[in-house]
């Protein structure tokens, strides 16, 4: 079949209460995403412009199996749609949907962790949870800015040692003023989502953690701002109103991260399958491996092979749609 009125289709599956769609020889069932499939292959599209449900339904028309589909909600702007088939599309099929401009395409398992159960999700903070590199802002701010982000960014690829170069970094801050720290933190800027994506999670009993190889002041903002459980980060000197160029105590890195996700799973009696944890460079991989479910964000190319998942094209608010709502 050629074409489909994505109009017509999409009017059915998000405010009629009829069973089936029918449509010249096309005929697509519905389904509840709370109905468990029996050995369904389940795949789920987010996106947020409805302009590219022509397309969307373009792709549907053009597959040579039946077709049940859900309209999945959740409490933000986002759209998506379920897609329940006999058999798993074939890469080439998936690479369709996946090269929309504004559209996440994701496999759905049959044990994803459920959002309206008890949960843990343990974020990244710096390019994760908020949209900059806080060592990097300090560095500009204490005029060492473009010798500090080159090793950060390699440090993010993962071809530094990430506890050396911390140091190596935080050595370049010394003599620095304190009140950088402040000036800073009154203008962090949130990651675009993430309050959403956090009070959504928090609605259904989640747990929420912050475990960051930056710095206390900002992860303790973040953590008094919206509410989270435990935040976790590095712990810089000041002596004098100024910078040492030094951190003091246990240093957050990459295994710091993944016992993290244990530690708070084991403490608040988290059920196995409901341990999740997103981050985007190179020192989350540990963390993203051990949770039950990872998920890359806007992520280098070595983290976004080690996850489960990667958010690549849209914002934090796709999380709870990658949930069971059971």
């Amino acid at each position: 079949m050629e074409s489909l009125n994505h109009v017509s289709l999409f009017s059915w599956l998000k405010e009629e209460q009829t069973l089936t769609f029918n449509a010249q020889t096309l005929s697509i069932s519905r389904h509840l995403e709370s109905e468990l499939p029996n050995g369904a292959a389940r795949y789920r599209c987010v996106y947020a412009e409805q302009s590219v449900e022509s397309e969307l339904a373009r792709l549907l028309a053009a597959l040579s199996q039946p077709v049940s589909l859900a309209y999945i909600a959740r409490k933000n702007a986002l759209h998506c749609i379920e897609l329940r088939l006999d058999k798993p599309l074939n890469e080439t099929e998936i690479k369709q949907y996946a090269l929309i401009d504004g559209v996440e395409f994701f496999s759905i398992s049959p044990n994803q962790a459920v959002l309206n159960r008890c949960g843990l999700l343990v974020m990244d903070m710096d390019s994760t949870a908020i949209e900059i590199e806080c060592i990097d802002e300090l560095a500009v701010m204490a005029g060492v800015g473009e010798a500090v982000a080159e090793v950060t960014e390699r440090a993010m690829q993962g071809e530094l040692d990430f506890e050396e170069s911390l140091r190596a970094r935080v050595a370049q801050l010394k003599d620095a003023d304190e009140a950088i720290i402040q000036t800073l933190c009154d203008k962090l800027p949130l990651m675009p989502g993430l309050t959403d994506m956090v009070t959504e999670l928090q609605s259904y009993g989640w747990r929420l953690v912050v475990a960051s190889g930056g710095f206390t002041p900002f992860v303790g903002h973040l953590k008094q701002l919206l509410d989270l459980d435990a935040a976790y980060a590095n712990e810089l000197v000041i002596e004098g109103g100024k910078l040492t160029g030094q951190v003091t105590g246990q240093v957050v890195d990459a295994q710091f991260k993944a016992d993290t996700v244990e530690r708070c799973a084991q403490a608040w009696e988290i059920p196995k399958g409901q341990r999740l944890a997103i981050g985007d460079g190179a020192n989350d991989i540990p963390m993203i491996e051990i949770a039950d479910f990872g998920i890359a964000y806007h992520a280098k190319p070595k983290l976004e092979a080690a996850a489960d998942v990667a958010i690549k094209q849209l914002d934090l608010k796709v999380l709870p749609y990658l949930l069971q709502l059971l």
